[in-house]
């Protein structure tokens, strides 16, 4: 199976390979390039392809577009850049100044037809014609993180958040715009996928509006017979390439669920995500480093890459944190026993002191000496990767522990699972000035409250008071006191069935070995398996059984000729092997995570099922809650 992001790793490198198919033969040295983005195209580079491998695919230099450039003869520039106005006109700038001798433009998402008429007369005023080699619309407009995890926009992605769809004064033509700019990258997401989905979402928010424009979209170019995009659809995948069944795309509103956005987590990615911001793959950890000579600690900070380059990234992204905490200490004891039996290899053979005798014993040391040197390389790179682990898993550590993020864990998912039996010990949380910041405080209380089915007014102000006095922003609440007045859920039986924790015997490992994480006061919590909603509704849809949940979905296929009403439910009753999640107002890693267990859980069946996971924007519960305070504020 090709995954989304390798086609649109497969994409880039062709258009580094100035827009040739890359031949499996490589002759000689890369044809030497200069690639210039804007900050859309870098976001959509960066967590794909490395600096080394650029390199090695002939790009000497790479800089942005509206950075200043000087002239480069005899070079190739292959421009990576959405079609924007501003764009355009730098890129026709570049034509007068002469800046270089061959240019390859490359357009993120399509160029309108009048944007390039533009550009064309821009080059005919510059008289350059001749050395505008290609001109390309990519369809990448979306941003891969993983192999099953999509999102469409970083640089300005306020522009298509939450608070943007469900602000109160929003104007028709502001919404039409959002969504317009979602379906543009959704539809770069199927092309480069290559396949045309049958498509599922609910009534009357802004995934309907998403779904609705898609399908329009690709119903036009499906009829559009000049347009060869999904012709590759049957033919050029030889047929292997999967099963002739088409992916179910679901649509879906962020409203669906409110409380996952804000949840606290437990496991190593979607905390990572939480409270050092993991952004495109990477996250920046403070590290002290000595004292400074005022005598305070010296802070240094350090980027470190979590991608599927770093095996044990992938391998413990989605464990519990103290497991995490454990791997590490037990990659770190092999990485020891290696170092101690390459020091007492030169001890024996008397390397330390050069004797006579040492060279009698050689001959059968040779063998052992020579395979403990080849194995030197991958030992400092074991070295380097334990290290930033344990960068970043300390860095976590200390907010655990400032925090007591594993105590609102705990009780988060207790509420989640049922909600009556708290309402004593809440208070207690909200009052007690340990348990996390003014914002872990309101993120418990609004999952406390969107969890419970009836909290009474007087009630419901006992609490506002408490939060007032910890330092809470109210806002959010506001908000979500409307919100939750206007949503169905109320209605829909509790929906986080079978959560909770439980707590595993202490770290044995880690405390007896004097480790390097001090995991004293630490829960050692593992989550129990449970289906959040949005993998609840993916599981039913997928399956094509209907709850009441999902029994009103509408329903489109592209392909069908007619537009049959798209409220019946489909013909054929075969269940999807492949789905696509689309989250509309962000996604995150939690859900992420959830969509990934129930995949591995229904991996034993005679079939396995691939679902990716796709939002418009990435965020994480300060990001969202910030998002909803705007929306309180908009409401006083």
């Amino acid at each position: 199976m090709v995954t989304l992001r390798e086609k649109q790793i497969g994409a880039l490198k062709q258009m580094l390979n100035l827009n040739q198919p890359q031949t499996k033969t490589l002759a000689g040295e890369p044809v030497w390039k200069i690639l210039i983005y804007d900050r859309c195209g870098q976001d959509i580079i960066s967590p794909l392809i490395s600096i080394k491998e650029l390199r090695e695919m002939g790009v000497t230099l790479h800089v942005q577009l509206h950075s200043d450039r000087d002239p480069i003869p005899d070079v190739p520039a292959v421009y990576f850049c959405l079609p924007t106005e501003e764009n355009l006109g730098r890129i026709g700038q570049d034509f007068q100044s002469n800046l270089y001798d061959a240019y390859y433009l490359n357009f993120i998402s399509p160029i309108s037809r009048q944007r390039l008429e533009d550009l064309a007369a821009a080059a005919l005023q510059a008289n350059c014609v001749s050395q505008i080699q290609k001109v390309f619309d990519q369809y990448l407009n979306f941003i891969s993180l993983e192999d099953n995890m999509f999102f469409l926009k970083h640089q300005n992605s306020e522009a298509i958040s939450y608070y943007a769809i469900n602000r109160g004064e929003i104007k028709d033509t502001e919404m039409e715009s959002i969504m317009d700019t979602i379906v543009d990258s959704l539809f770069s997401v199927f092309a480069t996928l290559g396949t045309i989905p049958v498509i599922r979402c609910p009534r009357g928010n802004a995934a309907e509006m998403v779904a609705e424009k898609l399908d329009k979209k690709l119903r036009e170019i499906l009829r559009d017979t000049r347009n060869n995009l999904f012709q590759m659809d049957s033919a050029s995948h030889g047929g292997v390439h999967f099963s002739f069944q088409r992916p179910l795309l679901i649509i879906l509103d962020r409203n669906v669920d409110m409380a996952t956005p804000l949840h606290h987590t437990w496991t190593y990615q979607a905390l990572a995500h939480d409270v050092l911001d993991l952004t495109l793959n990477r996250v920046v950890v403070e590290e002290n480093v000595g004292r400074s000579p005022g005598g305070g600690a010296k802070v240094k900070t350090r980027a470190c890459d979590l991608d599927s380059r770093d095996r044990f990234w992938m391998a413990h992204k989605g464990s519990p944190f103290p497991t995490v905490a454990e791997a590490i200490q037990e990659e770190l004891e092999q990485y020891r026993s290696s170092e101690e039996e390459v020091k007492k290899l030169k001890a024996t053979m008397g390397i330390d002191n050069e004797s006579e005798a040492a060279f009698s014993m050689v001959t059968d040391n040779t063998a052992r000496l020579t395979s403990a040197v080849n194995s030197l390389p991958q030992l400092l790179d074991k070295k380097k990767l334990i290290d930033m682990h344990t960068t970043v898993a300390s860095a976590i550590l200390n907010y655990i522990k400032s925090r007591r993020l594993d105590t609102l864990f705990e009780f988060e998912e207790k509420v989640m699972s049922k909600p009556a039996t708290l309402d004593r010990n809440i208070m207690e949380l909200l009052t007690d000035p340990d348990a996390g910041n003014p914002e872990d405080k309101m993120r418990l209380f609004i999952i406390f409250y969107i969890c419970s089915h009836s909290i009474s007014e007087a009630e419901f102000d006992r609490y506002v008071a408490a939060l007032q006095s910890a330092g809470c922003d109210l806002h959010p609440l506001s908000y979500i006191k409307r919100w939750k007045a206007y949503a169905k859920m109320a209605a829909t039986p509790n929906q986080y069935v079978g959560g909770g924790t439980k707590t595993v015997g202490m770290f044995s490992k880690l405390v007896s070995q004097g480790s390097s994480f001090v995991m004293e006061g630490v829960k050692n919590l593992v989550v129990k398996r449970h289906n959040l909603p949005v993998t609840r509704i993916v599981d039913e849809l997928m399956e094509m059984n209907t709850s009441q949940e999902t029994e009103d979905y509408r329903y489109f296929d592209p392909k069908q000729l007619r537009v049959t009403d798209s409220s019946q439910s489909p013909r054929n009753r075969t269940p999807f092997q492949e789905a696509i999640v689309f989250m509309v107002g962000g996604g995150n890693y939690i859900e992420y995570q959830n969509l990934l267990d129930f995949t591995k859980g229904k991996a034993g069946g005679s079939t396995s099922k691939r679902v990716i996971y796709g939002a418009s924007t990435l965020n994480n519960a300060k990001q969202f809650l910030k998002q909803l305070s705007l929306l309180g504020q908009e409401l006083h």
